[in-house]
């Protein structure tokens, strides 16, 4: 049965105020920040995919470039068998898993939601948008393959691992390690924090339980995972940032701009 508003009490709507906003912060600064950090790093790591060079120096290999599985490639430690040009940089195909996760991410969806689209820009700001679709059409309906972008980042990790270890042995005078080396495992450690805080690995580990109780290693899990989740703002970026630092320092290597310090 539905009720009867009384006449004289029923709700008048918004308030009509011709301010975008009544914050006299500075809440323009954060989608700023995001955009300006953001257009860097996609400049940079096209200009880097592109140029095809400088991506290896012996014994490190740029994440950019790895796994490096074209048959031009320089340094791969893996069976390289998609068909290399000259003019088709293996970047490429390497690229677009990372791009895929950190596009479909939940927290850059909300970066680039208020930073580039201003949809809002910020909490109690109107935003410029007469209509709001959510994510259920073209193109944003392929924010739903985030989960599936977070398996494949999984072994995408794996390999970074690979190549940092890897660099301990696969040098011409044997065993060694130097500044590369730490980076390089700085590098897949942070990748590896920031896609095991993902909203999708918490809900892989403790999504569809009906009682947590008869499962408490997934409980453990689910709880760690949480508790860490409140960081992965923070390991969002620095692990894009450091990402990008680690094929620069790898560039330095390989132009002969820079020596590798050597540690033992």
């Amino acid at each position: 049965m539905t009720a009867t508003v009384p006449h004289g009490t029923r709700p008048r709507g918004r308030a009509s105020i011709a301010a975008r906003t009544l914050r006299t912060d500075r809440w323009w600064l954060q989608p700023l920040l995001t955009v300006t950090v953001l257009v860097l790093f996609i400049v940079y790591s096209t200009v880097r995919a592109f140029e095809n060079a400088h991506y290896y120096a012996d014994p490190y290999l740029s994440p950019f470039y790895s796994p490096c599985l074209a048959t031009n490639c320089e340094g791969s430690t893996f069976p390289e068998f998609i068909p290399g040009t000259s003019f088709i940089s293996p970047a490429l195909y390497i690229l677009l898993v990372p791009l895929g996760f950190r596009l479909t991410c939940y927290y850059y969806r909300k970066a680039y939601y208020r930073s580039f689209w201003l949809s809002p820009p910020a909490c109690a700001v109107a935003e410029p948008h007469a209509t709001y679709s959510g994510e259920t059409r073209f193109p944003l309906l392929f924010q739903n393959l985030h989960r599936y972008f977070f398996y494949a980042g999984l072994v995408y990790n794996v390999i970074l691992t690979y190549d940092a270890l890897h660099s301990f042995w696969a040098r011409d005078d044997g065993f060694g390690m130097g500044l590369g080396t730490l980076i390089l495992l700085v590098n897949a450690t942070l990748l590896w924090m920031y896609s095991l805080t993902c909203h999708s690995c918490r809900h892989v580990i403790g999504g569809r339980l009906t009682h947590f109780s008869k499962h408490p290693v997934r409980y453990k899990l689910w709880t760690l995972v949480s508790k860490y989740n409140t960081k992965h703002m923070q390991l969002a970026w620095v692990s894009l940032i450091f990402v990008a630092f680690t094929d620069f320092y790898v560039r330095l290597l390989a132009t002969g701009a820079f020596q590798d310090p050597r540690f033992f």
